[in-house]
């Protein structure tokens, strides 16, 4: 039981780390344009390479 004292703590630090995290992701705009980010993937920019 003793361990506890230390686990808990430790736990409760690491999810206000992780949700911390995840608020300044939130605010950097991380989240803002999943639609272009999925359109970028599908899109060919390079040009074709010549067969040698």
């Amino acid at each position: 039981m003793d361990v506890l004292l230390f686990l808990v703590p430790i736990a409760l630090a690491l999810g206000t780390l992780g949700l911390a995290a995840f608020f300044w992701t939130l605010r950097a705009g991380q989240y803002d344009d999943l639609d272009g980010a999925a359109a970028r993937v599908l899109l060919d920019d390079d040009p074709p390479e010549a067969a040698p």
